[in-house]
């Protein structure tokens, strides 16, 4: 696994902001040595931050076969009506100077990658993103409750990563599934606040909340199955009874 999140990244200039001026020189001279694909955006363009970060990820993925420029329409509105840009986000792949593919709208990464592959032609393919396939196995160990091994993965993608939130919550799970809820409650509070909707977290935060109600009646387990023996419709007690016996 380390090798997979140790991969090699692709130089600073595979991905560069570029303008009417020099679109001759970043996208068509360029474009003659190796695919470019040009990423139309705009700051108040929502489906723009949200196809921006992968399209990066997804060139990044790829090394140096292919090059990913971006150009703010706002500020090259000319160059933007010469290419009849109606809507935004859009990208178009230019091989040999000219314009061969493109689309409009966001698209999810596996569908940015398989338009990436058509650009660079038969036979080609773009390997996922080595933090991706290193957060999917330390999930999977989650889904085993192998906290030991998806709390190694986790720590590693942080490493390299630090921000990760998927990686945050992910080792919050992790801490509670080894019964520290003290720990795992200190990571979920440590996830951005901009990533709080995200699944992974929330499926974390709801882990740490269980594991603490769970340390909270761990110790009452005598009590509350004394209060179930006498009233098996106290509800609250098998809830409380549960909750202590998953923290166990």
């Amino acid at each position: 696994m380390e090798a997979l999140i140790g991969a090699a990244q692709a130089p600073a200039d595979v991905i560069k902001d570029s303008d009417q001026a020099r679109f001759a020189t970043d996208v068509l001279e360029a474009s003659k040595k190796q695919p470019v694909l040009v990423d139309f955006w705009a700051p108040w363009c929502g489906p723009c931050k949200q196809l921006t970060p992968a399209l990066e990820k997804v060139v990044k993925a790829a090394g140096c076969k292919v090059k990913l420029v971006k150009i703010n329409v706002d500020q090259n509105k000319e160059l933007a009506q010469q290419l009849r840009i109606q809507s935004i986000p859009v990208v178009y792949g230019f091989r040999d100077g000219r314009p061969v593919d493109g689309f409009v709208g966001a698209q999810p990464e596996s569908q940015i990658r398989a338009f990436v592959e058509r650009l660079l032609g038969a036979g080609a393919h773009v390997d996922e993103d080595p933090i991706d396939a290193a957060l999917a196995e330390a999930k999977a160990a989650l889904e085993a409750r192998d906290a030991g091994t998806a709390t190694a993965i986790y720590g590693q993608i942080l490493a390299h990563d630090p921000k990760n939130a998927k990686a945050i919550a992910g080792l919050a799970r992790a801490r509670a599934i080894a019964g520290d809820a003290a720990q795992a409650r200190k990571y979920i509070d440590a996830v951005p606040k901009e990533s709080a909707n995200d699944p992974d977290v929330a499926a974390a935060r709801s882990a740490v909340e269980l594991a603490e109600k769970g340390k909270a009646a761990a110790g009452k387990t005598g009590e509350l199955e004394a209060r179930l023996a006498s009233d098996p419709a106290d509800h609250q007690a098998r809830f409380d009874l549960a909750m202590a016996k998953y923290a166990q």
